[in-house]
């Protein structure tokens, strides 16, 4: 049987927080779906969740399965502090303290995939300008916010989201914003309900 191994987080130099969903790859070989198999289990068992096992190039990885966080969004919502002086988790990943899965960046603005998917395809897009909330953007912001939108039109296409797919801004405590960086959600590769909340 295929022996499993964890993937780096980050490298040696970055000092990163622990993954919430840490991926695991099994070597391609014979019976590397059902060593995938068994790490799964383990990883649910462990973690009292669900976690996915997904083959590929480089064979198969094990990750934690769409829809699944660990904890309550509206909880850590009520929970985080609006206009802290600590660094949030989004500055965090702009300054590389701690690692993403980057889709795309520019001189405006970062794309990375969501740690804890909502669907299929779930990425977010952040401005590099720290506005907290959707509701505290300025006149002054108005050709960041459109680009925003237009960065997330074009990385919803590069990710194969061409059937359609959902934008989503919380804004403040009873939005169930939990991380206090203007952040838009992409979602897709599925069909999405009605209402969303």
């Amino acid at each position: 049987m295929a022996v499993a191994r964890r993937l780096p987080a980050a490298p040696p130099q970055q000092a990163a927080e622990p993954e919430r969903w840490p991926r695991w790859e099994v070597p391609a070989a014979e019976g590397k779906m059902a060593a995938a198999v068994v790490l799964a289990v383990r990883l649910c068992v462990a973690r009292r969740a669900v976690a996915v096992a997904v083959a590929g190039p480089r064979g198969v990885q094990v990750r934690g399965a769409a829809g699944v966080t660990d904890g309550n969004e509206v909880a850590k919502a009520q929970q985080a502090a609006p206009g802290g002086a600590a660094p949030t988790i989004f500055s965090r990943i702009l300054d590389r303290s701690l690692p993403a899965d980057i889709l795309y960046e520019d001189q405006q603005c970062l794309v990375f995939r969501d740690v804890a998917p909502q669907a299929p395809v779930h990425f977010l897009v952040i401005p590099k300008k720290p506005i907290p909330r959707i509701s505290q953007a300025e006149e002054e912001d108005q050709q960041l916010l459109g680009h925003l939108l237009l960065v997330a039109k074009k990385t919803a296409k590069a990710e194969g989201l061409g059937d359609g797919y959902r934008l989503v801004i919380n804004d403040g405590k009873l939005g169930a914003q939990s991380v206090y960086h203007l952040h838009i959600h992409v979602l897709g590769g599925r069909q999405l309900q009605w209402p969303p909340g």
